[in-house]
């Protein structure tokens, strides 16, 4: 009851608080210092944000009009998997310390403005984005601190907790800090509900109560230097930590006559090292080198247990530890011929590794498992060279061919061993016809990143206790891409951007059946994707509604593959049809606050494994938040999460072919109703 009254309260202080701060009068927004023209760069001031009073660097980016922060695709090695945020010209130095995990520790007034790239700009590495933006901070002697507190209340789940301290020490070129974090991790799809069984003629053979939880938390610290180092800069972040989390499901009633009940712990260690070194050599010439490296140690642990007409049934435990690095060395030469012509030539080596160990039982006794100790080894080479011509303010053309042979060996319970070649062609077209209309068009060949996790046994004990054995002959998918993109700004930070995409999709990877009893993630074949993007931002100050941002943003996926085991054409496992997400803010100057809420009217997804296919369905979810700043050095935050009910479908099989159904098993769930809370103190 009392954590019921703590969510009633803070939502109503959002909304009140909100409501009240809306009657208040505006101050204007300072405009950009360059206008959405026929210029490839536009800047922006820290004027430019003030009406937001941000606290970081990332609440800078993310209010820059046309822009949307990503952190990579995950795509193999380096090249084309990073994101498309630059901090004084250049990317992180590590690869999974991404550009908006730089920012967001990165105070706001360090910021001296930002750049949004969009088509490129003379030296400046786009990595297949078609806009980018790049964060210069300022120079000069300063000393900060920052402490955050934060925490997610849920209404009859775990709560969680957690901070930070961070303190970071700038003197001219040289910049270093430190970060220590207790982090937290949760989810938010946890609920009660029903769990309804029909079987294949449509009678109902069970309608039990469903539950579910999960949460975790890890320990953290992160050093950072940048400065000056034999005639260049070097970059250089390192990190270490400790990570859990849990999860439990029951179906049924605790100490009832029928009930199922699946748990899964994991506890990892792991850490990084990035370092990024760039030197010029000579007028115009420009070289980069980049070392990271980056490992886990992980311990897993699922159990699967279930009482039948008041009988134990034999319990389903899954063991699986190990380890998995990832070691890269990257090099490049950079060539400003001419204020309009770059060149770029390099290559780098990667090292990628996943040795696991992991066992089964049933009833206490051990079961044979397909690949249950491997090992996985990838040695993987490229080379590659890319040009940027900007011949006028108009036109910019970007063409790059990358080169990639890799050899995957593995050894233990499965011997195997492939050796792979592929060419990467590049080619991306920026017209500006005339000022605020830009039209991007981008044809390239990608290689999807392997899980290495796949080429070894698994098992999930949230529904049928399902078993799925390893795949040694698990090959990249390779991706055509043609992409055609329409951007009009309007109205300073107004902007529609209209996008449409087609990939064909080779040795698209998803579910195959293996054997009689098993499945596993592997090469089904030939697909294609198709999906039409929207992008709108209306600023309302036109409207009568002053400091307010409306917007809308929606993918639409249609993608088509042949099932391996029926035959015949389905779409591709996880990949959602659409997911609008409807939103507005305001700032609120007089009152030195920011409230905001987003909508997705419409979720979902499926999968599609041999023996059971999986949809889950949700609507109505709804984000809203409210941020006071008394102070420049302080901030205060709430938010509230709540939707409708969501709902998960397993349509079970007794038999591949024919396919049979055996029985249908629908679950709706009451998502748990949260707050999380916010303190950051600055110093």
């Amino acid at each position: 009851m009392t954590k019921t009254i703590l969510l009633t309260t803070a939502a109503a202080v959002c909304i009140a608080s909100a409501a009240h701060a809306a009657q208040a009068p505006q101050a204007p927004q300072a405009p950009p210092t360059a206008e959405a023209g026929q210029r490839g760069v536009l800047v922006f001031t820290p004027d430019h944000f003030a009406a937001q009073r941000p606290n970081t660097a990332l609440d800078m980016a993310d209010r820059v009009p046309g822009f949307t922060s990503d952190d990579g695709s995950g795509a193999r090695g380096f090249e084309g998997a990073v994101g498309n945020i630059l901090i004084n010209g250049n990317r992180p130095a590590s690869k999974n310390d991404g550009g908006t995990d730089v920012l967001a520790r990165t105070p706001a007034d360090r910021v001296d403005h930002i750049e949004l790239i969009r088509g490129g700009a003379p030296g400046v590495d786009m990595q297949g984005y078609a806009v980018v933006v790049n964060v210069i901070l300022k120079k000069g002697a300063s000393r900060q601190q920052v402490a955050t507190w934060n925490a997610q209340l849920f209404d009859g789940n775990h709560d969680v907790f957690g901070g930070s301290y961070q303190f970071t020490a700038t003197n001219g070129d040289r910049t270093w800090g430190v970060l220590l974090s207790d982090g937290t991790s949760s989810s938010d799809s946890n609920g009660a509900g029903r769990a309804v069984v029909h079987d294949a003629a449509g009678g109902l053979t069970s309608d039990r109560p469903y539950a579910n939880d999960g949460w975790g938390g890890g320990d953290s610290v992160r050093l950072n230097y940048s400065g000056p180092v034999g005639g260049g800069k070097l970059e250089a972040t390192g990190q270490y930590g400790v990570h859990d989390w849990q999860e439990w499901q029951t179906i049924g009633t605790e100490g009832g006559p029928d009930l199922a009940r699946s748990d899964y712990a994991q506890d990892t260690r792991s850490g990084e090292l990035g370092l990024t070194w760039i030197r010029p050599i000579k007028p115009r010439w420009t070289l980069e080198t980049r070392l990271i490296h980056q490992f886990e140690h992980f311990d897993q642990v699922a159990t699967g247990d279930e009482t039948k007409g008041g009988l134990a049934q034999p319990g389903y435990s899954f063991t699986s530890k190990g380890d998995s690095s990832e070691s890269i060395f990257r090099a490049l030469v950079r060539n400003e011929r001419t204020t309009a012509l770059t060149l770029e030539a390099g290559g780098e080596v990667a090292y990628n590794m996943l040795d696991t160990h992991q066992a089964l039982t049933v009833g206490g006794a051990a079961v044979p498992l397909p690949s249950a100790s491997v090992k996985v080894e990838e040695l993987r080479g490229e080379a590659f060279a890319k040009a940027t011509w900007r011949d006028n303010a108009k036109l910019t053309l970007e063409g790059g061919l990358r080169l990639e042979t890799s050899t995957i060996k593995q050894s233990g319970d499965a011997q195997s061993e492939n050796s792979f070649f592929y060419a990467k062609p590049r080619f991306q077209a920026t017209w500006t016809p005339v000022a605020n209309n830009q039209l991007r068009l981008r044809f390239e060949r990608e290689l999807g990143q392997l899980d290495f996790s796949d080429f070894a046994a698994s098992a999930a004990f949230d529904n049928n206790n399902s078993v799925y054995g390893g795949n040694v002959d698990l090959v990249p998918e390779q991706l055509w891409i043609s992409e055609l993109t329409y951007e009009r700004r309007f109205w300073g930070e107004g902007i529609v951007t209209i996008g449409y995409r087609h990939d064909e999709i080779i040795d698209v990877i998803d579910r195959l059946p293996v054997g009689a009893n098993l499945s596993a993630t592997g090469n089904i074949g030939n697909g294609t994707l198709d999906r039409l993007s929207l992008n709108i931002v209306v600023p309302t100050d036109k409207l009568g509604i002053k400091g307010g941002r409306f917007t809308v943003k929606n993918d639409w996926n249609e993608t088509h593959v042949t099932d391996p085991t029926t035959g015949q054409d389905r779409p591709i496992s996880g990949v959602r049809p659409t997911q609008a997400n409807i939103g507005f803010t305001q700032d609120l100057a007089r009152w030195k606050t920011q409230w905001g809420v987003n909508w997705l009217p419409l979720l979902g997804k499926g999968t599609y494994d041999p023996d059971q296919t999986f949809t889950w369905r949700g609507a109505g979810y709804v984000e809203t938040f409210v941020e006071y700043k008394p102070t420049p050095t302080l901030s205060l935050r709430a938010q509230l999460n709540l939707w409708d009910d969501f709902t998960q479908r397993y349509v079970s099989y007794s038999s591949r072919s024919p396919r049979v159904v055996s029985e249908v098993e629908d679950r709706d769930v009451d998502p748990v109703t949260f707050v999380s809370l916010k303190v950051r103190q600055t110093f």
